[in-house]
C-alpha cells in the first residue's frame, strides 16, 4: 500500500465534495469516496492480511487518509446546509405589509340557526322532524283542521290564495298541514315537530312579516293529557330561554285544539306571549282516521322569529328579514 495511492484517494474525495452542488450530490460523492465500496474502505479491510511488521505503518496511512476524507466531507456538508437554509429563508419569506384577506366566511341565517337548535332539542327527546310543501291544498290547510269556510282565517285578508281560486291551493298559513299529512300516513304513537316557512297577508312592520317561520309539535298516543303538554312546554322553554324561565297557560280558542291555550313565558321580568297550544280536537283526529276512543294528543306552535326576538332582545322585524350582515354576524356562522 503506497502513500501516494492514499493521497490520490483523499484528493479525489476532496475534489468531489468541494464541487458537489447540493446535499443530494454530496450524498452520492460520500458513498463513492467514503462508503463501504470506496477504495480507502476496501484497503482498510486488507490490513488483517498484512504481515505484522507492515500493519502499523500501513494502518497509519489509511487512518490519516480516512480522517482527511471525513474532514473534507464535514466541511462540504456544513457549507451546503448553510446554503440550503439561506435559500429556504428567502423562498418562504412573508411580506407582512401585504393587505390581509378580510372576506368573511358564509354562514347560516339566525332563523336557520334557531330552527336547527329546536330540531336538535326535540330529536334528543325522541321526536321526528316532518316537513311538507309550502304550496298547500285548502283542505289540508283549513278543512282538515276544523276551520270552517266562514272562519276569518279563510278570508283574503289573511291568506294568499293561488289563482285560479277554484284550484283550492294556498300558500300555507301555518305548518299544521304537515301534522295532518303525518296523521294521514302514520299510525300512533306519533311524536313529530314541523318547522318551516309560512305565509300570511300581513304588512312588514316591526312585529309582523308576510313570510315567517313556525315550529309546531304534535304528539298522539295513548293516555296523553294536558299535563304532558305543560311538561313538554316547560322543558322547551327552559332550553330556549334559560333554567329560570316560567311558563303559564291562558285559556284561548283554536278550531283544531280543545281545550286550547296561549303559552306565556315570564322572561326579563315580564310576561310575554310565546305561542299557542292545546289538546288535539277529536274531530281532527277522526278526520285523519285515528280512533279517539284509544288515542289522544296535544299540539303546540311557536313563531321562530318571535322566539329569536324575545331571546335576544330584538325589537324590529326588519333586522331579521333585510339581510344586514352587521346583524346576522352577531349569531356566528352556525355551521
Amino acid at each position: 500500500m503506497r502513500h501516494d495511492e492514499v493521497s490520490q484517494w483523499v484528493k479525489d474525495a476532496q475534489d468531489a465534495f468541494a464541487t458537489a452542488p447540493d446535499l443530494d450530490s454530496l450524498k452520492t460523492a460520500r458513498l463513492a469516496h467514503a462508503g463501504d465500496k470506496a477504495p480507502i474502505s476496501l484497503a482498510s479491510r486488507t490490513l488483517g492480511s498484512l504481515p505484522p511488521d507492515e500493519k502499523a505503518s500501513v494502518g497509519k496511512i489509511i487512518g490519516d487518509g480516512k480522517a482527511a476524507i471525513a474532514a473534507a466531507l464535514a466541511q462540504a456538508t456544513e457549507k451546503l446546509e448553510a446554503e440550503r437554509d439561506k435559500k429556504v429563508l428567502l423562498e418562504e419569506i412573508v411580506d407582512i405589509t401585504l393587505p390581509v384577506n378580510r372576506r368573511h366566511r358564509g354562514g347560516l341565517h339566525p332563523i336557520s340557526i334557531i330552527k336547527n337548535e329546536v330540531s336538535d332539542f326535540f330529536i334528543e327527546q325522541g321526536y321526528a322532524v316532518a316537513e311538507g310543501p309550502e304550496l298547500e291544498s285548502g283542505w289540508l290547510n283549513f278543512d282538515a283542521l276544523n276551520i270552517p269556510a266562514d272562519h276569518p282565517a279563510r278570508t283574503m285578508q289573511d291568506t294568499f290564495f293561488i289563482e285560479p281560486v277554484e284550484s283550492g291551493m294556498v300558500l300555507r298559513t301555518h305548518t299544521s298541514p304537515v301534522q295532518i299529512r303525518t296523521m294521514l300516513t302514520q299510525t300512533p304513537p306519533i311524536y313529530v315537530i314541523c318547522p318551516g316557512r309560512t305565509f300570511r297577508a300581513d304588512e312588514l312592520d316591526a312585529t309582523h312579516s308576510p313570510v315567517f317561520h313556525q315550529v309546531e309539535g304534535l304528539v298522539v298516543d295513548k293516555g296523553i293529557t294536558m299535563a304532558h303538554l305543560k311538561g313538554t312546554l316547560d322543558n322547551f322553554a327552559r332550553h330556549m330561554f334559560g333554567p329560570d324561565v316560567t311558563t303559564r297557560l291562558r285559556p284561548s280558542f283554536f278550531p283544531f285544539t280543545e281545550p286550547s291555550a296561549e303559552v306565556d313565558i315570564f322572561f326579563n321580568n315580564r310576561w310575554i306571549e310565546w305561542g299557542g297550544c292545546g289538546m288535539v280536537n277529536p274531530k281532527v283526529l277522526a278526520t285523519c282516521g285515528i280512533d279517539t276512543d284509544i288515542y289522544s294528543g296535544f299540539a303546540f306552535g311557536m313563531g321562530l322569529e318571535r322566539t329569536l326576538m324575545v331571546r335576544h332582545g330584538i325589537t324590529d322585524m326588519h333586522d331579521i328579514v333585510e339581510g344586514d350582515l352587521r346583524f346576522t354576524r352577531q349569531f356566528g356562522v352556525g355551521l
